[in-house]
């Protein structure tokens, strides 16, 4: 045991030091005793490494790591000990080794010096790279213990691993709602703040995530990439695909508990259920009377407004509703 002053603090701590010579012999000799001669035999080389790690490892007094170089043990301390050597210019933020302080200076200067063989990109690290690489192999080393799935990143099996285990890290302070994913939290808390950061470059719609905007952008460019197999309609998103595909199938997942009747839209099931409830959240702004569906306020409204929007194509007739229109055009059939 030994004490080491670390040159980047005031303090001295006593670190489970073992101090030899970086460079050790590649085999350990071990002598053993038979009366008038000895043998000697050498450990095997896993063993020597194994050894050498042992008598090497340093621990910090104050958590529970473990380095196997002092020099790696030093700038941890660093963050116990708040000393932060290297300083950046242009920001003023302060960075425990010179490494870190270089990678974050490519944040200013653009630097990317590490490009991919297969492809164009370039990266600021070379872990960066080395994960990016994995696009073009493949490769999945990460797996979930629980069902088997396999992540090119570690950080996705962590989050995924959530899914198995419910844990909910991320909570909202503003109403308390948890999340399992920081940016899906980042996501809801724009609905406290009202924040929209994406806009639409032909209108002055913004949009709070990027996906609504990327499904905005094609009602201008008339976009419709998910194609139904069994009909040639076509649709601007994955869900509404998925509903259209009900009307083949037949499928109607979604359940009234009072009455057993099923739907193939929750909006519908919603709707029906007001029907139990009595529930009404549409009232008119000038009478005051309430409805349970939206459109039977807008046509209420027609009797304040005077909006006569269905015409006769036979005479000059108008009418406040489609069911007034029918039902004159029949005098015209007769």
């Amino acid at each position: 045991m030994a004490s080491v002053k670390l040159e980047d603090c005031s303090q001295t701590l006593e670190l489970n030091v073992n101090i030899k010579d970086e460079e050790e012999e590649e085999k350990i000799g071990t002598s053993v005793s038979h009366g008038d001669r000895v043998e000697t035999f050498s450990t095997s080389r896993e063993q020597q490494q194994e050894d050498h790690r042992v008598k090497r490892s340093h621990h910090c007094p104050h958590c529970e790591e473990i380095f196997p170089f002092l020099s790696k043990l030093k700038i941890h301390l660093k963050i116990h000990t708040g000393v932060n050597r290297y300083s950046n210019t242009d920001g003023g933020k302060n960075f425990t080794s010179l490494k870190a302080l270089t990678v974050h200076q490519r944040v200013h200067t653009g630097e990317k010096p590490h490009s991919c063989s297969d492809c164009v990109k370039c990266f600021t690290t070379s872990t960066e790279l080395k994960v990016h690489h994995r696009t073009h192999t493949g490769e999945k080393p990460y797996s979930c213990s629980d069902c088997g799935k396999s992540f090119s990143q570690l950080g996705t099996l962590k989050q995924h691993e959530r899914i198995h285990t419910g844990e909910k890290p991320y909570s909202c302070s503003d109403c308390g709602k948890r999340f399992s994913v920081l940016d899906h939290l980042k996501t809801h808390e724009r609905i406290h703040t009202g924040e929209k950061p994406y806009s639409c470059s032909d209108c002055v719609k913004c949009f709070t995530t990027s996906t609504e905007l990327n499904v905005h952008q094609r009602t201008h460019t008339g976009e419709k990439p998910y194609s139904c197999s069994d009909c040639v309609k076509c649709f601007t998103t994955s869900t509404r695909l998925k509903v259209h595909q009900r009307t083949h199938t037949g499928e109607k997942p979604y359940f009234c508990s009072d009455c057993g009747v099923s739907f193939s839209l929750l909006g519908h099931l919603k709707r029906h259920a007001r029907i139990h409830t009595g529930e009404k959240p549409y009232t008119c702004s000038d009478c005051g009377k309430s409805f349970s569906l939206l459109c039977h306020l807008k046509r209420h409204a027609r009797i304040h407004t005077g909006e006569k929007p269905y015409s006769c194509s036979d005479c000059v007739k108008c009418f406040t509703t489609s069911t007034g229109l029918i039902v004159h055009q029949r005098t015209h059939k007769s």
